[in-house]
């Protein structure tokens, strides 16, 4: 407090402004509590920690994702590998669906599809997977053949 607002008399009045009195100037004042400072602060730490806990809480979240991310990255690396080493007899075009199938232990990857070979059925031993060229060469996998 400002003591240049308190007279140097003995009655120790104050002669401010009424509007920022420290005590009520008369009966029709309003009543001026002390605070609590402790509990203050206690609200306030509990607030912060909250606060620390729900934005710890979403960036675990957000790791999480990350990680589910990166995963699934590696795993279509691994699949574009697995396929670029198969026998690719055209130039496969990005957005197309593709289709690798297995005979003697080697992979081949065909335009036409399990469905599509008509009445003579599949001549492969296997069919390994429906495939999609993504714009960055992955190959994104959307139906895996029955083993």
């Amino acid at each position: 407090m400002n003591n240049e607002n308190i007279t140097e008399d003995t009655n120790n009045y104050y002669t401010g402004k009424p509007s920022l009195s420290p005590v009520p100037l008369h009966v029709a004042s309003a009543i001026i509590r002390p605070y609590n400072k402790q509990q203050i602060k206690t609200v306030a730490l509990e607030t912060v920690e909250k606060q620390a806990n729900q934005q710890i809480a979403m960036l675990k979240r957000q790791a999480d994702l990350i990680m589910l991310q990166v995963k699934e990255i590696e795993e279509r690396v691994k699949v574009s590998a697995e396929i670029y080493m198969a026998d690719i007899n055209f130039v496969p075009v990005i957005g197309n669906t593709y289709h690798l199938y297995e005979k003697n232990e080697n992979r081949i990857l065909s335009l036409v599809g399990p469905q599509e070979w008509g009445r003579s059925g599949i001549p492969f031993e296997k069919f390994v997977a429906s495939v999609i060229l993504n714009a960055d060469k992955t190959w994104e996998v959307i139906k895996v053949g029955n083993d």
